[in-house]
C-alpha cells in the first residue's frame, strides 16, 4: 500500500475569525480592552499575574462559545488523502474539534495551564474548571500559568515545525500573513519543487512559485479539497 503524501498546513488567526475568535487586528474585539504588552508578554505577566490570568480566563469563555468553522473541517477532511499536520499560530483548540489528528500548537493551547517550577508539567482544563489565578496550584502545590508563549519568550516548537516543513510534499499557507513570522520563515524549509499553496483574502506579494488563492478560509478550503481531492 503506497504510503501517502504529507501535507503540512500553516494557520494563522483568520482561520479562527470565521468562527468569531477575536484577533489582535480585530476592531472591537477583546484586544481592543487590553494592551498587547500587558496581557500576552513575558513583562506584562510579571507585572500583573492577576490581570493576565483574568484575560485568559474570558479567552477560554469565549472559545468555549464557538465552533469550528468549514476551514477546519475542510483541513481535517484532507486526511482522507494525505498525512496531515496543522501547524498553527492559534492558541485555540478549533483544529482538534474539527477532527485534525496531528496539530502542532506554536504559541500554545489556551485549554492548558503549566507549572512555573516545571514548565514540562502541562495540565488540561475543560469546561467545569475553566478559570485560573496568582493563587491556583497544580497537584504538586506549584503556581500555574497560562500554557501560553507569550511574547519575549522563544517560540519552543518552531525547530520541530521547521523540520516537519521539510518533509512536507505540499505545504498549504491560510489564515495568516505571508510577511508575519513564523509562517513567513516556516515555508522557506520547503523542498524546492514543492507546491505552496497561499489562501487570503488580501494576499500579500509572493514569489511566482507559490499558487495563491484569494478567498477569506473557508472559501479558499472548500476551492483546495476540490483540487486535491483523489
Amino acid at each position: 500500500m503506497t504510503e501517502k503524501p504529507r501535507l503540512v498546513v500553516l494557520t494563522g488567526a483568520g482561520v479562527s475569525a470565521e468562527s468569531g475568535i477575536s484577533t489582535f487586528r480585530d476592531s472591537g474585539g477583546l484586544w481592543d480592552n487590553y494592551p498587547v504588552m500587558d496581557v500576552a508578554s513575558a513583562d506584562g505577566f510579571a507585572r500583573n499575574p492577576a490581570l493576565v490570568h483574568r484575560f485568559y480566563n474570558m479567552r477560554r469563555r469565549e472559545l468555549l462559545e464557538v465552533e469550528p468553522n468549514s476551514a477546519h473541517r475542510s483541513i481535517a477532511e484532507l486526511e482522507r488523502w494525505y498525512r496531515v499536520t496543522v501547524i498553527t499560530q492559534n492558541v485555540d483548540n478549533l483544529h482538534e474539534r474539527a477532527g485534525s489528528s496531528d496539530v502542532v500548537h506554536l504559541h500554545g493551547e489556551l485549554m492548558k495551564v503549566r507549572s512555573m517550577r516545571h514548565p514540562g508539567r502541562v495540565y488540561d482544563l475543560d469546561a467545569d474548571n475553566l478559570d485560573t489565578s496568582p493563587e491556583s496550584r497544580d497537584r504538586y502545590g506549584d503556581p500555574v500559568r497560562p500554557h501560553i508563549v507569550f511574547f519575549q519568550e522563544p517560540v519552543p516548537e518552531i525547530e520541530r515545525a521547521a523540520a516537519i516543513v521539510e518533509e512536507a510534499d505540499v505545504v498549504v499557507v491560510i489564515g495568516t500573513s505571508m510577511v508575519v513570522y513564523p509562517a513567513a520563515g516556516l515555508i522557506n524549509y520547503a523542498r524546492r519543487g514543492v507546491p505552496v499553496y497561499y489562501i487570503d483574502p488580501n494576499p500579500a506579494p509572493v514569489p511566482d512559485r507559490i499558487t495563491v488563492i484569494k478567498a477569506k478560509a473557508t472559501e479558499g478550503m472548500e476551492c483546495l479539497v476540490k483540487m486535491f481531492r483523489h
